[in-house]
């Protein structure tokens, strides 16, 4: 082997060593930490094992158990046949992700624009806004004011924008989307400048794709916000059981004890009747099924998107 070679393999960086900071690994160490983290996700997924088995569990099942079932004794389907078959749970979670789509567009578009204008540091008036921004952080009317201008003012009563608009924008959304935007770098704003861009062309062509991790994150939040949304259909449309969101009927159906409607259909028509229980361990299944099967696709986007933009906004 030639000196020349000898030296760059000496003066290689050893990437694969430990900072100095960090804890040096130890048998006993690994143990523990495999342990703990084994012990964390028994208690996470314990919880969630329970109400799925229960709501493939028979009556005779759940009887025996004496409610929430650990070990099956008998296994149906008859609960997820029911909730699917057109009734109010479906319905539900059609009007639900309408609601979720149509309201994280809408968040998202008005969070976008507001971040963009004031991350512009020479944009008219942006230190103002920003300033009206915080303070409405700090300062809100409260309950029964919003629900005097939501309702009687502007007529949202029973009414789905009334779900939507109220809780349309988040402030601490914006600050940390705005935070994100103040990094795009500049050589590539002001080259855009250059080519004749406008601030519509650099938002679209040059800050969005530049900033996708935190507009996925802060999408998220509105998503599960929306989706987990009840407490303003109890304030504006607690009446009428066809409007509710899947979540609504969560809280009336198994929080409330409420039978649900249509429920003795499936018995008329020949076939079993799920018990009441399994009925309500099912919509809380289905009301989870969305969040698990976005939460991965988002995941990797957390780091960079919500704390690199939120440490500094």
């Amino acid at each position: 082997m030639t000196a020349p070679l000898l030296v760059r393999l000496r003066t290689r960086p050893r990437t694969a060593e430990r900072p100095a900071w960090e804890e040096k690994p130890s048998i006993l160490g690994q143990f523990g930490k495999g342990l703990s983290l084994s012990v964390v996700l028994g208690l996470v997924l314990f919880p969630l094992y329970c109400v799925v088995i229960t709501s493939f569990s028979t009556e005779a099942s759940i009887n025996i158990a004496g409610g929430i079932v650990v070990v099956p004794h008998g296994l149906t389907d008859e609960a997820y046949r029911q909730m699917l078959d057109g009734g109010v749970v479906t319905r539900a979670v059609v009007i639900a992700l309408l609601l979720t789509a149509v309201g994280t567009l809408i968040s998202m578009a008005v969070s976008v624009l507001c971040a963009y204008g004031l991350s512009r540091q020479h944009s008219f008036g942006h230190r103002a806004i920003l300033m009206t921004f915080i303070a409405t952080m700090f300062f809100s009317g409260g309950l029964i004011p919003t629900f005097i201008v939501v309702a009687n003012l502007f007529h949202g009563y029973d009414q789905y924008w009334a779900l939507i608009l109220p809780t349309a924008v988040s402030v601490f959304n914006i600050l940390i989307i705005r935070g994100f935007y103040m990094n795009t770098a500049r050589d590539l704003i002001d080259a855009a400048k250059i080519d004749g861009a406008g601030d519509w062309r650099i938002l679209w062509s040059v800050v969005l794709p530049t900033s996708k991790a935190v507009n996925v994150v802060m999408a998220l939040f509105y998503g599960v916000t929306y989706w987990n949304n009840w407490f303003n259909v109890l304030l504006y449309m607690p009446a009428d059981n066809s409007k509710w969101p899947i979540q609504y009927v969560l809280y009336e159906y198994v929080n409330q004890g409420a039978s649900m409607p249509g429920a003795g259909a499936s018995a008329l028509a020949g076939h079993a009747q799920p018990a009441p229980l399994s009925l309500q361990m099912a919509v809380v299944v289905l009301t989870l099924v969305p969040i698990l099967i976005c939460y991965p696709f988002v995941q990797k986007h957390f780091a960079k998107g919500a704390l690199t933009g939120a440490i500094k906004g």
